[in-house]
């Protein structure tokens, strides 16, 4: 199992992810931040925010960016 670091970035802003999660894929880390992305949506709306522009920038253990995953793609297009 490989570790990957979720930081969140709003703008110029970062939130660093020191600890990180372990998955058998990079695949499975990013449906994971999609799900976070979900409830740190909603949690915005409840709060009276509109979630624009954030994404999660996975990377690995080196610091490396992997991939990012906007909140927007967390939505499920009906």
């Amino acid at each position: 199992m490989r570790r990957y670091f979720f930081h969140i970035r709003d703008g110029d802003r970062r939130e660093i992810d020191l600890e990180g999660s372990e998955f058998e894929t990079l695949e499975l880390a990013i449906e994971d931040a999609r799900m976070a992305a979900r409830e740190i949506m909603a949690e915005k709306v409840l709060a009276g925010y509109a979630p624009d522009g954030q994404f999660f920038e996975i990377t690995d253990e080196s610091g490396h960016v992997l991939v990012n995953v906007s909140f927007r793609s967390a939505l499920k297009a009906n």
